[in-house]
C-alpha cells in the first residue's frame, strides 16, 4: 500500500487517491468516501486503509466492508420522486427507512446528488458516479434548485410576504450563517388558505435546511417543501417513488460542458 509520500524506485505513476477512485466507482462522494476510510471500513490489497492520501494503481483491489469493488461502469443518472418520511443516506442509525431501501433491486449501487431532509419531498438525483455527484452539487457549477414551498405565519397578508421575499434577492445573515441570493415569489396559481401561502423559491447554494432557515428569518414557518427542479431536470408529473433514467446523450446535452466531460459511456 502506498501513501502520498511514497514513490516507487522506477518512478512509476502513483495512480489516484483512493477516495477519488471510490467516488468514481459509485461508493460515495469523495467527501463521504473519506469518512468511510476514517471509519476503518476500507482495505487495499487486503490491508487496512488509514488515510485518504493512499494511492491506487491499476490492478489494486479495493474492498469496503469486506465487499470487493468492481471496475468503473458507464455513468448513469436517475431522477427519483422522493416522498416525505425517507432518509437520504445509505444507512440510518435510528433505523428509519432510507431512499435506497425503496429502490428496485436491479439498479447499480447509487448515491444521491445532495440530500433532501426527512420531510422534504420531490426531485432527487441519483447516480452511480461519485465524481459526477460532487460536480452537480458544487455551487460553482451553477445548477439552480427550485422548490414549491407552503408557509404560514407573520399575519401581514400576501403583500407583506411578497415584500419580504423580494429582500431575499440580496441574501441574508441568520444565526451565524450567511445565505446567498434567493429568487422567491408568491405563487399566483395558489390562493392563500388563511395564513398559509404557496411560494416558489430558486437557489444555487443548497445549504443544510436553507429554505426552512431563511423563511424562519423573515417570520414564516415551512409546512411543506417540494423540490420541483434541479438544474435542467424537472419533477414534472412523476409519481411518488417513481424513478426515471436519463440517457447518456441527454446528460451530455443538458449539463454544462465541464460536467459533461466527467460522464463515462
Amino acid at each position: 500500500m502506498t501513501d502520498e509520500k511514497d514513490n516507487s524506485a522506477d518512478g512509476a505513476e502513483r495512480g489516484d487517491r483512493i477516495a477519488k477512485v471510490m467516488a468514481r466507482l459509485g461508493v460515495a462522494s469523495r467527501r463521504d468516501a473519506e469518512k468511510i476510510i476514517a471509519e476503518n471500513r476500507v482495505t487495499l490489497n487486503g490491508e487496512d486503509v488509514t488515510s485518504p492520501a493512499t494511492f491506487v494503481k491499476d490492478g489494486d483491489v479495493i474492498a469496503v466492508d469486506g465487499e470487493r469493488l468492481g471496475r468503473k461502469q458507464k455513468t448513469r443518472l436517475f431522477l427519483y420522486h422522493k416522498p416525505p418520511g425517507l432518509i437520504t443516506t445509505a444507512k440510518d442509525p435510528e433505523g428509519r427507512t432510507t431512499v435506497f431501501e425503496t429502490l428496485p433491486t436491479n439498479l447499480p449501487r447509487l448515491i444521491s446528488v445532495g440530500r433532501l431532509d426527512l420531510n422534504t419531498e420531490g426531485l432527487l438525483l441519483l447516480t452511480n458516479d461519485g465524481e459526477l455527484s460532487r460536480a452537480l452539487e458544487l455551487p460553482a457549477t451553477g445548477l439552480k434548485r427550485t422548490y414549491r414551498v407552503r408557509v404560514y405565519g407573520d399575519y401581514g397578508g400576501e403583500d407583506v410576504l411578497a415584500k419580504k421575499l423580494e429582500k431575499l434577492k440580496k441574501g441574508l445573515f441568520w444565526k451565524g450563517v450567511r445565505y446567498g441570493a434567493i429568487d422567491a415569489s408568491v405563487d399566483e396559481q395558489q390562493k392563500a388558505d388563511g395564513h398559509n401561502y404557496w411560494i416558489t423559491m430558486t437557489l444555487t447554494e443548497g445549504k443544510n435546511r436553507e429554505i426552512r432557515n431563511v423563511m424562519e428569518a423573515i417570520g414564516y414557518r415551512v409546512s411543506r417543501l417540494i423540490r420541483i427542479a434541479y438544474g435542467p431536470f424537472e419533477l414534472g408529473d412523476m409519481n411518488r417513488e417513481e424513478i426515471i433514467e436519463i440517457t447518456t446523450k441527454a446528460m451530455k446535452n443538458l449539463l454544462p460542458p465541464d460536467v459533461a466531460k466527467k460522464i463515462t459511456g
